[in-house]
């Protein structure tokens, strides 16, 4: 009976480590640029949400809801929507919630504990720096590196070859984790390493995907003609994903290339183009959002493809925030879903001030 615990047990993990990487992967792709720093101030209460967004069927506060979501997520018995939450708060700049994140950080699960780290670095939460700093002993090597990165954020620069270092493990989940952290440091001295990693033939599909965004965050226009050519991939998760790199490009070019997307044949491949395009402050795709409602575009769907179909729509909302998309929040607020509600939620925050 043990053994049998031991292994459902090691299946869920394996499971859940598969997600990190592809939440992580979809969430940073597709939601780094938010359209109102101000959000970082938001708090019970539901102060900002223009009334004009208000149902008047439903008086509550959208922002006050938002917040509940997510305070309420990050205590979720699903480690997948602890994730989630997490990275809501890091990327909207929740910081009245990052002492919920910094208990995060004592997870069972590495993934959340990765997530919690990546949150500590990017909001800057100095008060995490010995939680955080205990992690540099994590028994998972991704956690590891999150921490070091973390801590290298807060201003302890010397951390910063520990993720160095791992862009040669033999773990590919460690090698892909390495050079999404690389990208996100900013420090442009990592492309050489980003580029060496690209062309080995050991790497893996995550591995190559998550080298090509970082390289593109970190400005080598050089990197174009892969974006490209994961833009014309037979698989839509691959195009997803080369859209979201392509994005942080920031190029006159990769804009354009971001608009050929929004023919797409796939809707969920569409509404991650016009997001993209909304975080370089271009409204081109909000015909494609505005379609979902409008064409009723879920009916007949799964509910896997449902939820994915809205977890996409929120996000580019959120992206986009022009008032006639923005007025569609409050009523995925309720969705069933709770990825959906968490997606929303983030949507909330970053339109509050639009």
């Amino acid at each position: 009976m043990k053994n049998t615990l031991q292994k459902a047990k090691t299946q869920k993990y394996e499971k859940i480590n598969v997600f990190i990487f592809r939440a992580l992967l979809f969430a940073y792709l597709t939601v780094l640029a938010f359209g109102c720093d101000e959000s970082s101030q938001t708090a019970p209460g539901g102060f900002g949400f223009p009334d004009m967004y208000r149902s008047k069927a439903d008086p509550i506060d959208p922002l006050s809801e938002a917040y509940q979501i997510i305070w309420g997520a990050l205590a979720d018995v699903d480690p997948l929507v602890r994730v989630n939450a997490i990275e809501v708060v890091a990327t909207t700049r929740q910081i009245r919630l990052m002492p919920e994140v910094q208990r995060l950080l004592r997870d069972e699960y590495a993934p959340v504990r990765f997530a919690a780290s990546l949150a500590v670095g990017d909001v800057g939460y100095s008060l995490a720096e010995r939680s955080v700093g205990q992690l540099l002993q994590d028994q998972d090597d991704n956690v590891i590196i999150a921490a070091a990165y973390a801590m290298t954020r807060l201003g302890f620069r010397e951390y910063a070859e520990v993720v160095r270092a791992a862009i040669d493990s033999d773990d590919q989940t460690v090698r892909a984790n390495a050079a999404f952290l690389l990208g996100k440091s900013g420090d442009k001295s990592a492309l050489k390493l980003l580029e060496w990693i690209l062309r080995r033939k050991d790497s893996d599909d995550k591995v190559v995907f998550l080298a090509a965004e970082s390289m593109a965050r970190l400005g080598d226009e050089r990197i174009y003609p892969k974006l490209w050519a994961m833009l014309i991939s037979v698989y839509a998760d691959v195009r997803v994903s080369g859209i979201g790199a392509m994005g942080k490009l920031r190029t006159p070019e990769a804009r354009d290339a971001l608009v050929t997307m929004l023919n797409d044949d796939v809707l969920e491949v569409r509404l991650a183009a016009a997001g993209q395009l909304g975080m370089l402050k271009n409204t081109t795709g909000e015909r494609e959002v505005l379609d979902v409602f409008k064409k009723n575009l879920t009916a007949g769907l799964d509910k896997m493809a449902r939820e994915r179909v809205n977890v996409l729509t929120a996000l580019a909302i959120g992206q986009i925030g022009t008032p006639s998309l923005v007025k569609f929040l409050p009523q995925l607020l309720k969705n069933e879903s709770k990825f959906v509600r968490i997606a929303t939620a983030k949507a909330v925050f970053q339109c509050t001030l639009k």
